[in-house]
């Protein structure tokens, strides 16, 4: 069931000076997210995808277009309808937006504080969520005694103090370090699987994407270019800007520099097996191989496991009697695509 739903949005501020054309931020943008998933925005900067959160938790107004949640065009609602709204959103930011006065339970505290809740309740809540971030024992600490990776804990549980419906993150790992944001990742896929909370992720790092969402938007210039579930983008991305951000994190087949490297380390013949969740499996191609006496060797690419399904290139030299590896390359091919890198394009 869709729960976010943004129909031809834009945004455009006002020009920055006098004459000039108003700035559009957001672009004719159209998505749904469902309810329980995990979506991940991502795009350069300038692209846009921080005003979409901004107009998702109503913090901006967009200049045409609906923003839906739950059914509700919030764009419709009163001030105080919105503060309630605002309520049901968690937000964790980039650098953390702790209070350096206020203690861990009291930084985590504070939206209850805010929303009036009786003192006996802030304390149960508080202590529940520091244990289910794992700071049980950094209750007392200030921020300035934490790692970066606490820091963030803490704000995460800050987010779900209301118990929130739906959290947004913006840039939550880019200021942390490979193994603390591995940690990070970890604790938003519990609080997506544990307490069902839709998770809207705003990045310019496919690998989170790839750890942590179920589908992607891909943003450039304030347009939403290409969406789909995480597996689909990731081993056929449509876009050339969604290939670059694919290009970070997947092994593709060798070209240009790469290919003549190739070429000159390995003798005989480099091909391309492409591997997709489906189809034959490598050992069908390898034993085509075998059985025409051509040796192989993997030289480039990889596989790569999103989710339990499979994709990527393997890149193969070939040596052999030229006759037979001929056979072999006819013969692979009737399991699986296999190109040639020397007659491709």
């Amino acid at each position: 069931m869709t729960f976010i739903r943004l129909t031809g949005v834009t945004k455009a501020f006002p020009p920055s000076s006098k004459g000039a054309a108003p700035v559009v931020a957001v672009d004719d943008v159209t998505l749904e997210i469902a309810a329980g998933e995990i979506c991940g925005i991502i795009g350069y900067s300038g692209a846009g995808k921080s005003t979409v959160l901004r107009l998702v938790n109503a913090l901006e107004t967009p200049s045409s277009g609906a923003v839906e949640i739950d059914g509700t065009d919030i764009t419709r609602l009163s001030e105080r309808d919105l503060r309630l709204l605002r309520g049901d959103i968690g937000m964790i930011f980039q650098q953390f937006n702790l209070f350096d006065s206020r203690t861990v339970a009291g930084n985590v505290a504070y939206p209850l504080e805010v929303a009036g809740r009786p003192r006996g309740e802030i304390r149960a809540r508080v202590a529940e969520l520091l244990a289910f971030v794992g700071l049980a024992d950094k209750a007392k600490n200030y921020p300035e005694q934490l790692s970066g990776g606490q820091k963030q804990r803490v704000g995460i549980a800050r987010a779900l103090a209301t118990s929130p419906r739906i959290l947004l993150a913006d840039e939550a790992t880019s200021a942390l370090d490979p193994d603390t944001t591995s940690e990070v990742l970890a604790l938003l896929k519990r609080v997506n699987a544990e307490l069902g909370i839709t998770i809207l992720v705003i990045t310019h790092e496919m690998d989170v994407i790839r750890t942590l969402a179920d589908r992607v938007v891909v943003m450039e210039h304030g347009r939403v270019i290409e969406q789909g579930a995480v597996f689909d983008i990731l081993s056929a991305p449509q876009h050339a800007a969604t290939a670059r951000f694919v290009s970070s994190i997947i092994e593709d087949v060798p070209t240009g520099e790469d290919l003549a490297v190739l070429r000159e380390r390995h003798p005989g013949r480099i091909v391309t097996l492409d591997v997709r969740e489906g189809t034959a499996a490598q050992a069908d191609v390898f034993a085509a191989l075998a059985h025409e006496g051509v040796r192989f060797e993997v030289v480039h690419g990889g596989i790569n496991d999103i989710r339990g399904r499979v994709f990527g290139h393997l890149t193969l030299a070939l040596t052999g009697a030229p006759d037979a590896v001929d056979r072999a390359i006819s013969a692979a091919a009737g399991f699986a695509t296999l190109t040639e890198e020397d007659n491709r394009g």
